[in-house]
């Protein structure tokens, strides 16, 4: 017989909180789980390994959703054929992510290289930060 873990056994091995069992219950991405004559919800080897599952595609940013429909697929016995699909679309989501990251860390650099020192009434001689004479203007009385 397979060994029973109770709720915060599970959580414990997986590193999620009892509140995350519940909601993965609830959304159907882990399997309702047996309970003892006390009423405890008792759960076997496969909840934690479905459980790892879950989080390590969170970790490849996969949003609950998407893991409910490609858990659902699996667990019909099929391949799940758009995967591959999937992780293209992911990789693609992340470097476009990347470009937009590596924007802001270019005007980051440029604000420091400047030694700029305010948002709204910079006094660095050739400002970089859009806007700063624009708003420098709207203060001014008219």
């Amino acid at each position: 017989m397979t060994e029973m873990l109770r709720s915060g056994a599970v959580a414990e091995r997986v590193g999620v909180n009892m509140q995350t069992l519940r909601y993965y219950e609830r959304r159907g991405l882990l399997a309702r789980p047996i309970r003892s004559s006390g009423g405890h919800r008792l759960y076997d080897e496969s909840a934690v390994a479905t459980l790892r599952i879950i989080k390590a595609a969170q970790r490849l940013g996969f949003t609950l959703d998407e893991v409910a429909e490609l858990l659902d697929t699996g667990r019909h016995g099929h391949p799940t054929p758009d995967l591959q699909a999937r992780a293209v679309a992911k990789i693609a989501e992340i470097d476009q992510k990347l470009a937009a990251l590596h924007t802001i860390r270019e005007g980051l650099e440029q604000i420091v290289t400047a030694r700029c020192d305010s948002l709204t009434g910079c006094t660095c001689a050739d400002c970089p930060i859009p806007y700063a004479d624009l708003a420098r203007s709207e203060e001014a009385p008219r």
